[in-house]
């Protein structure tokens, strides 16, 4: 649980992570086996890491050479804590090195699908396993000799050594990604290391992230009182339910219609979620305000920091409303773990999305936060949802924007253009739900391109109107994200739909670009 839920008897296990592509997804598949981790740059300090009593330690992949100059390191002080360890790629040739094993470049590479093989029995991790299985290798170095007092349990054709472990000093580690869904084992094998070697017990479940939450909650707020602001998603449903769960009706949920919502969305907060939870909720009707505010802005930043400011102003006019029944000190925010990696929140990030609840608030909003996601995954938020009694409708709702269909209109926003694109964004909602495919997939964004037109026929006329782009992707927490292949079939019929029934729409396309190197959302 995130270090606001309390003192735990030991601490979470710690990714630490080397350049990895991987190392959110490490820390997600942790947890999966009931474990609760955090994410840790390289460069923190022996102290810091020890600082922390981590439960267990695993070393990601990473770009770097082991023995090239300047490679990221560890000291030596960390492994000689006593402290579980486990190697992946990177971190297990590290691994290796640290505790005078072999690691060198012997001419054979193994990037991708590889066929593993068990080495004798096959030790704690290995053993019961598939003699021969495929993982996901990413590597140019090779671990040629393990540490002494290491069995080597796994080999491949390019690594004579792909996996070692010594469990009485509870250590491990492998050559493979068993983070990844190439490796069919892999969460097996995470598994197995941190039950039998770590000797960790699955305690984090979704029951114990309520309850800690909750007793969390009550310890910061006290008797104070709390605003959320609701947007229609999951995140913010959430983290208000678990508020009000803590705090009654001390909580006030405020909800601003500002016109970006899609078909809908209003309906389900004022209704579905009020009546699942029984807090208090004020509508602000804001549509005009924002679409005055947005008139004639084209640049996508610009956009972003202009909701921002509008809701700024609003729930400034909400504080001060709210002020007459009591000091409402406290704001409570559904901001995900990935959000403040994204946000440069982690080692090496960019600041690759503004619009984030990250970051803290201006000084004249004199309001602290809550924000009891902060270190939760959009998986685990889900689950949590259902403990809390929400609506399926709800809790598995797509992901939205915090701007809305502000940035899915590529080009000024105008009430026109947002009444097509709520529109054409309904059809393809409803297309894939008859199609039951709303949970094969992660989003389905659906981008108006306001400032192109393409040649149609429709009739005996041509026609002269907007394209629509269609953005469908399979992802598990937005970290990365892959295009999905939709049924040729739903796509015909969302086409046709949309282009009978959207006045000025065109021509619908397909986007079917990975992330990286595109983002999900178009702005």
């Amino acid at each position: 649980m995130p270090s606001s839920a309390g003192p735990k008897p030991t601490g979470p296990v710690l990714v630490i992570d080397f350049g990895a592509q991987y190392a959110q997804l490490i820390a997600r598949r942790v947890r999966e086996a009931q474990v609760y981790s955090e994410v840790v740059p390289h460069t923190a300090s022996a102290d810091e890491i020890l600082r922390r009593n981590p439960a267990a330690i695993v070393l990601s992949g990473g770009p770097a050479s082991v023995y090239a100059p300047g490679a990221p390191e560890i000291t030596r002080e960390v492994f000689d804590a006593g402290i579980p360890v486990f190697g992946i790629c990177y971190g297990f040739q590290l691994l290796a090195r640290a505790l005078g094993g072999t690691v060198e470049r012997t001419g054979t590479s193994e990037y991708g699908r590889t066929e593993l093989y068990r080495s004798g029995s096959g030790g704690l991790l290995h053993g019961n396993l598939p003699a021969r299985h495929p993982v996901w290798m990413s590597h140019g170095d090779s671990v040629t000799g393990a540490p002494p007092g290491a069995e080597v349990t796994a080999h491949s054709d390019g690594s004579p050594v792909a996996a070692f472990e010594d469990p009485e000093r509870r250590i491990a580690g492998v050559q493979y990604h068993p983070e990844v869904a190439h490796s069919p084992h892999g969460q097996e094998i995470l598994r197995r290391f941190l039950h039998e070697i770590a000797g960790l017990r699955p305690t984090w479940t979704t029951a114990s992230i309520v309850d800690e939450q909750v007793a969390a909650i009550r310890e910061q707020v006290g008797e104070g009182r709390a605003i959320c602001g609701l947007s229609g998603g999951v995140d913010s449903a959430v983290a208000a339910a678990l508020v009000h769960r803590a705090i009654g009706d001390r909580l006030t949920c405020v909800f601003v219609d500002h016109g970006l919502l899609r078909a809908g969305e209003r309906a389900q907060v004022e209704h579905d979620f009020v009546a699942a939870t029984g807090v208090r909720l004020v509508t602000i009707d804001a549509r005009e305000e924002f679409l005055a505010a947005l008139s004639g802005v084209t640049d996508p930043e610009a956009k972003r920091k202009i909701i921002g400011h509008e809701f700024i102003r609003i729930f400034e006019k909400a504080e001060r409303d709210l002020a007459a029944q009591g000091d409402y000190r406290y704001l409570v925010q559904g901001t995900l773990y990935p959000d403040v990696v994204e946000s440069g929140g982690g080692s090496g990030t960019a600041n690759i999305k503004s619009h984030h609840n990250v970051g803290g608030l201006p000084e004249e909003l004199a309001f602290e936060l809550v924000e009891p996601l902060r270190s939760l995954f959009k998986d685990e938020v889900r689950r949590v949802g259902l403990e809390l009694g929400l609506p399926e409708t709800i809790v598995h709702r797509q992901p939205f924007p915090g701007p809305g269909l502000a940035i899915r209109v590529v080009g000024e926003v105008t009430g026109e253009r947002l009444e097509t694109l709520r529109a054409a964004d309904a059809i393809a909602r409803e297309e894939l739900t008859l199609a039951g495919l709303d949970r094969e997939i992660w989003q389905c964004p659906v981008v108006l391109l306001a400032d192109v037109r393409s040649v149609g026929v429709q009739g005996d006329g041509r026609t002269y109107g907007h394209p629509i782009v269609l953005r469908p992707v399979c992802s598990e927490d937005a970290m990365t994200a892959d295009w999905s292949r939709l049924p040729y079939d739903v796509l015909e019929r969302i086409s046709t739909r949309v282009t009978n029934e959207v006045p000025g729409v065109t021509r619908v396309v397909l986007d079917v670009t990975s992330k990286p190197p595109g983002t999900i959302e178009w702005e």
